[in-house]
């Protein structure tokens, strides 16, 4: 009982406030010995109703740990602006976009049948390269044909130099593996 007592007058003594949001939540700190390892804890206390959706994500964040300094009153001014004016662009933008709709709707130039197609496969394959597998191989300097049993040999060595596993897995060894070059 007295192990609790300590605990909770530890709990209000010990603390310090960091700062109040915008709805009256108020935070606090407090450094606590675990096992010889010093931690801060930090908290923080609602007004009113205990909602956590309440919470700015600046604070979110120093509560988790995410930030060391808590949010100044002149940093969560400047978000809450900045969130402002990017609402205002949203709502002008929808508005422009309406009013693009409407016009083009007049015009008949749209038909929509509330589908929407898929991307141009054809333009998209002849945007890829060739591999170099595809591409034939000049004849070589000497004027002739090559030997058939030599461009045999060859594919062979080229498949067996495949970046594809082969293995069964009873090879493996970790550390060893290295990527293609």
């Amino acid at each position: 009982m007295r192990r609790l007592l300590g605990k909770i007058s530890g709990f209000l003594s010990n603390r310090t406030m960091v700062g109040v949001d915008k709805t009256g939540n108020k935070y606090f700190t407090r450094n606590e010995e675990v096992d010889g390892i010093v931690k801060e804890k930090r908290w923080v206390i609602f007004k009113g109703e205990e909602d956590p959706t309440s919470i700015p994500v600046e604070w979110i964040c120093w509560l988790n740990g995410q930030r060391k300094k808590a949010p100044t009153p002149e940093e969560m001014m400047e978000l809450e602006a900045r969130r402002e004016r990017v609402r205002q662009n949203v709502a002008l933008l929808k508005k422009e976009e309406e009013e693009r709709i409407t016009k083009e709707g007049s015009k008949g130039k749209r038909v929509s049948t509330g589908k929407v197609s898929g991307p141009d496969l054809k333009s998209f394959i002849q945007q890829l390269p060739v591999s170099s597998e595809e591409v034939e191989e000049p004849p070589s300097a000497m004027g002739g044909l090559r030997n058939p049993q030599e461009s045999l040999a060859e594919k062979e060595k080229d498949e067996s130099e495949s970046s594809e596993p082969t293995g069964s897995g009873a090879s493996f060894r970790p550390g060893t593996w290295q990527p293609p070059t």
